[in-house]
């Protein structure tokens, strides 16, 4: 979008909800950044404050790596799109995400990834495995979801919500991963460690099953004490992530 027309929605929506669109098109250009994109699909959400329970979601045909603050699109929670745009979304996402916002007021962020790593695990019977420190830090907080086919159905968003339940982190069975935070860097060190933990998982069991070392039960018990400073973590780790992106990717906050 041209600076004039970025310009010209930032000063036609308030303060909050353009704080909300920039750290929502970073959170795409991390995950682009990261290579966790998978070309035009998955989707990454952002509520925007208020009683009408807006939230905004990326147009579909952009990549990850192009989207800003300006290009986000504002719908309401049956779908429809509640500003001027000459984009559209996609009706999967807007299944999964209208679904979480809806019955979760913590979800004010919410990333839906399709990873090799992540769909990898997701895709293993015994879901995730406490056989790294991300895993042992990560695996009581991580809820499943069986696949029903592409999230066109909106009776799934029930089964969905239910199975997601109060945690911050899920699995969708042969699909992919999920994180919902109440900040932007919540959800996104949430669904960093999950991710780095997948891939921990994929490679251990390159080696089979049988030689895989499962963490002592006293460790993952210690360890998931000591997890509960994450928001903590999430906060320090935030502003670097955006002073990476400055160097790297800029532009999100057009």
């Amino acid at each position: 979008m041209a600076d004039g027309a970025s310009g010209l929605l930032k000063s036609r929506v308030s303060e909050d909800e353009w704080r909300v669109r920039v750290e929502l098109a970073a959170l795409y250009r991390l995950v682009a950044l990261h290579g966790w994109d998978d070309m035009i699909f998955t989707h990454i959400s952002a509520r925007v404050q208020g009683p009408e329970h807006h939230f905004l979601i990326n147009p579909y045909g952009f990549y990850f790596e192009e989207m800003t603050a300006s290009c986000l699109v504002k719908v309401d929670l049956d779908g429809n799109v509640v500003q001027e745009t000459q984009s559209f979304i996609n009706p999967a996402g807007f299944t999964i995400h209208s679904a979480v916002h809806a019955a979760r007021e913590d979800a004010h962020f919410v990333i839906h990834l399709h990873t090799t790593a992540g769909v990898g695990v997701a895709a293993q019977k015994e879901g995730l495995l406490p056989i790294g420190q991300n895993a042992c830090l990560l695996q009581h907080q991580v809820a499943y979801h069986g696949y029903e086919g592409l999230a066109l159905n909106h009776d799934e968003r029930e089964r969905l919500v239910a199975d997601l339940g109060d945690k911050p982190l899920m699995l969708l069975r042969n699909h992919g991963t999920l994180a919902v935070g109440q900040t932007a860097a919540a959800a996104w060190v949430a669904m960093f460690f999950l991710e780095r933990a997948c891939a921990q998982q994929v490679a251990a069991l390159s080696g089979g099953r049988e030689h895989v070392l499962i963490a002592p039960d006293e460790a993952q018990a210690e360890t998931r004490e000591q997890g509960k400073g994450i928001g903590f973590i999430a906060s320090l780790a935030w502003p670097g992530a955006l002073r990476m992106l400055d160097r790297k990717l800029p532009g999100y906050d057009s």
